[in-house]
């Protein structure tokens, strides 16, 4: 049964939510927490690229593209620009699952760092990606403190009321 003067059901439901703004959640991560956040992403889609798609650089670039928005957009304010650093050491965390390296430390590295040098690319653009997602955010927070500075009224000056700048007549303390 319908609501007077509402809609119920499931057309109720869709239309509260077509009505709602879309608004992304609020950025409340550290820098060290979308820095590991996104090494976190970064190593299990490597995981997963390399069981499914046998280590696609594609695939792992357009999933890192995705994984340095996010980092961009949910580092909270005051750690913006620090936000932008675990970018390239996340895609580095990725690599590992994905790298052609052979046997051993030795091996794994030289695959880690042939993968790199194969993939700057993808490495590069994701780091611009996530510098001008926080450059804007930054301008746009900037612009949001200057006109609250602007919009509060100022204060009427007074006068101190100490002791020393009182309106009686100043005294000698000495003859």
């Amino acid at each position: 049964m319908a609501r007077p003067g509402g809609r119920g059901g499931l057309l109720g439901a869709a239309a509260a939510l077509r009505d709602r703004p879309v608004t992304l959640p609020s950025a409340r991560l550290t820098a060290l927490g979308a820095g590991l956040l996104t090494a976190l992403a970064m190593l299990a889609f490597g995981c997963l690229d390399a069981l499914l798609f046998s280590g696609s650089p594609t695939a792992y670039g357009v999933f890192f593209l995705l994984a340095c928005a996010g980092c961009g957009m949910w580092v909270r304010p005051a750690d913006l620009f620090p936000g932008a650093i675990g970018v390239p050491i996340a895609f580095t965390a990725g690599l590992l699952p994905i790298n052609d390296g052979g046997a051993g430390f030795a091996g794994q590295a030289l695959g880690v760092f042939t993968a790199l040098s194969l993939n700057a690319g993808w490495l590069y653009a994701g780091t611009l990606l996530t510098v001008l997602i926080v450059l804007v955010r930054k301008v746009a927070l900037m612009g949001r403190q200057r006109r609250r500075r602007q919009q509060r009224q100022p204060r009427p000056s007074r006068h101190p009321r100490s002791p020393h700048c009182s309106e009686a007549e100043p005294g000698r303390s000495r003859p």
